[in-house]
């Protein structure tokens, strides 16, 4: 695919709750086709900052530009028709069945193609016999596969990810987690992916984001990252799975 997903700038964002600074002064571009990670720990921004793109939050000031148009410049439904947008409780519609879930971003647009529901689940590796399944029939991860086709459905170059596998279990999540960086680069999008877990970060990222009281602390690749780059904040979120796999190693000595 020739084209690329769109470019993404934070102006000066702030948004303040009170007298919290929730994100404080934030200045940052990420390249279109980019995968980012924003990672830090609860209460750090990350989460803020990812929805100021779809104005799920409003920032407090600043601005955020998709392709150097302002976010704000749109209606809300035509900016958010073209950014898909995942989170970790899925939010499936429990009175809908699977295609039905699927095809809501499709009838909002007047789209009634039945064949792109299947196109969809065969996008995210899902069988086309669970079209007619409800939600509650599902495990987590195919609801959370359900939730990603329904993201695709309405052709976003932009995907906004927060915590998506954050309630799936380590084999679902690290399977799904592979999953959703194929699909990144098979359609050429631009991702921002929200989560705490930092070797989720290293494995599926270009570029990651270290969030610290609402400010970008660090902003390295992951090569850079392992090798002992981005400050303190960053290294000790490093050293959490590094101490793991070395009590594992120690385990099987």
């Amino acid at each position: 695919m020739d084209d690329i997903g769109p470019k993404v700038r934070f102006d000066a964002v702030t948004r303040t709750f009170g007298e919290t600074h929730a994100v404080d002064s934030v200045t940052l571009d990420i390249a279109g086709g980019a995968f980012v990670a924003l990672v830090g720990q609860s209460g750090s921004g990350k989460s803020t900052l990812l929805k100021t793109v779809n104005r799920l939050v409003v920032p407090t000031s600043g601005r955020v530009a998709i392709d150097d148009r302002d976010v704000a410049a749109d209606p809300l439904p035509l900016l958010r028709r073209r950014i898909g947008y995942v989170f970790q409780n899925v939010g499936l519609f429990p009175h809908l069945s699977v295609a039905e879930n699927i095809a809501i971003p499709l009838r909002i647009a007047g789209d009634r193609d039945a064949v792109r529901v299947d196109e969809l689940l065969d996008l995210v590796e899902l069988p086309r016999a669970l079209a007619t399944r409800m939600p509650a029939e599902l495990s987590g991860g195919q609801r959370q596969r359900v939730g990603i086709a329904r993201a695709l459905a309405a052709r976003p170059r932009l995907m906004l990810m927060d915590e998506p596998f954050g309630a799936l279990d380590p084999v679902t999540r690290d399977s799904l987690g592979g999953a959703v960086r194929a699909l990144h680069d098979r359609l050429a999008l631009t991702t921002i992916m929200v989560t705490h877990d930092m070797a989720e970060a290293l494995l599926l990222a270009d570029r990651v984001l270290v969030m610290e009281r609402g400010r970008i602390v660090a902003d390295e690749t992951p090569s850079a990252l392992l090798a002992g780059e981005g400050g303190t904040t960053a290294q000790a979120l490093v050293a959490i799975p590094r101490t793991q796999a070395e009590r594992l190693l120690a385990i099987e000595r």
